[in-house]
């Protein structure tokens, strides 16, 4: 189905490392070879993902130590078949800024009819919720294109 995968959030050191390592890990799983990447609409870039993000994933068998946020741009934006966003926000945003990203911009959440809160500066309370709607989100994309 889709080649390559943006995944977005904001600052992309929180939400989105964490997506690109589940979407990535699923797919593989799959025998689906796909480019799974991430990136944000205001990211901090160079700085690896947040702390609380890594422990979690750790957590869970991913390592993202080596991730560094990067800013979304043209090229990367038309570089990918699909963008999943965290928030309707981000997906009006990223559409205005990009508009031939326009139909190819989707909420992560949008079968389940949610947006991932973002944890930044959280607790590791909110860390968890992000995460937990994140893997709800990447199943729930997994059933409706990789069935």
């Amino acid at each position: 189905m889709f080649s390559s995968v943006l995944v977005t959030c904001v600052g992309n050191i929180c939400r989105s490392p964490m997506g690109e390592a589940l979407l990535a890990d699923r797919l593989a799983r799959r025998g689906i070879r796909a480019q799974i990447a991430s990136a944000g609409i205001g990211a901090l870039v160079g700085r690896p993902a947040d702390a609380t993000a890594r422990e979690l994933m750790l957590e869970r068998g991913f390592d993202i130590a080596g991730h560094r946020a990067r800013q979304l741009t043209h090229d990367l934006a038309a570089s990918h078949e699909l963008i999943l966003v965290m928030e309707t926000v981000h997906q009006k945003a990223i559409e205005a800024q990009f508009p031939t990203t326009r139909g190819r911009v989707h909420r992560l959440g949008r079968w389940g009819g949610f947006d991932v809160p973002d944890p930044y500066r959280g607790t590791r309370a909110d860390f968890e919720r992000a995460l937990a709607l994140i893997e709800r989100g990447v199943s729930d994309l997994e059933r409706a294109f990789w069935s």
